[in-house]
């Protein structure tokens, strides 16, 4: 059996911990740049994730700490839906992928890898997209870095002012 060594994600694993902070409530206070924020609405924000399924993984999360969009007002719910589309567009714009997973994982049973705080994601993808790495070495394979995809994305959002894009 061959190894991949992945030491990035360390600090991640060894931080999950019942204790430890919501990613979420921490990344929200980083500035924009190191914590990989593209866009700051006001009552959501929009996020890289640092741990993607694809380039550009993007996701939407509320600045309050809720379990559920059940938990949330209706403001808050259409503004997330609004980034959403507005990701899907910036997106399309920086990667033309052929389609897209958007969605959430409520519950540890469902999926969700953060518990307490809802956040919708906005997954680029294209046809053959999975590889051979991710069925039988189960590891995916980025080909773009974090930064690049960040510095991408980030020229998008610099116009994006509410519910409208500006010139």
């Amino acid at each position: 059996m061959r190894q991949l060594f992945t030491p990035w994600r360390l600090p991640y694993i060894m931080s999950l911990k019942p204790d430890a902070e919501c990613v979420f409530c921490a990344a929200q206070r980083a500035d924009d740049d190191s914590g990989y924020i593209l866009h700051r609405g006001r009552h959501n924000f929009v996020i890289l994730n640092v741990y993607p399924y694809s380039n550009g993984h993007l996701m939407v999360a509320p600045f309050q700490h809720l379990a559920s969009p059940g938990d949330s007002e209706p403001a808050q719910r259409a503004e997330l839906v609004e980034l959403a589309v507005q990701c899907q567009k910036a997106l399309e714009q920086a990667y033309r992928p052929e389609g897209f997973n958007i969605g959430m994982n409520l519950g540890k049973c469902a999926g969700a890898g953060v518990l307490g705080h809802f956040h919708l994601h906005v997954v680029p993808r294209w046809s053959g997209d999975t590889n051979f790495m991710s069925v039988t070495g189960d590891t995916r394979v980025i080909p773009e870095d974090l930064e690049t995809s960040y510095k991408k994305l980030k020229s998008y959002f610099k116009n994006y002012r509410g519910s409208a894009w500006t010139a």
